[in-house]
């Protein structure tokens, strides 16, 4: 079984911090990236999140949403976990970064979609 609680890191550097589940799989963390499009100083941001109830194969399913502190724009991680034969987990997920335009005719710029991989440090 996986467990996402811990402290977790992408291949980009950027550490997560995923606290307990309670009994419904709703988690609270943070994120620090360690890449942005801004020229602010990059804070902390803080993320929630929602697990499936893990299947009997412990390729658990979950989603978080990240509210950046420093830029308006907010991130959507949904993804799945997985354990190798040596009980190395991983974190496969997939985003959508929603950044705010001006207008509605901007809207096309938006939205950025990406991978990203996260393996556990603690």
């Amino acid at each position: 079984q996986c467990d996402l609680q811990g402290l977790w890191k992408n291949e980009l550097g950027s550490n997560m911090t995923l606290l307990a589940l309670n009994t419904a799989g709703i988690f609270l963390g943070s994120y620090h990236t360690s890449v942005a499009a801004t020229n602010k100083k990059i804070l902390v941001s803080p993320l929630q999140g929602a697990q499936q109830h893990p299947s009997t194969k412990g390729h658990t399913t979950f989603g978080f949403t990240v509210q950046w502190q420093f830029s308006d724009s907010i991130t959507a991680f949904v993804g799945q976990c997985f354990v190798d034969h040596r009980g190395k987990e991983t974190l496969e997920t997939t985003w959508l970064l929603q950044e705010e335009v001006p207008s509605h005719r901007d809207t096309w710029r938006a939205t950025r979609v990406g991978t990203s991989i996260f393996t556990r440090i603690k």
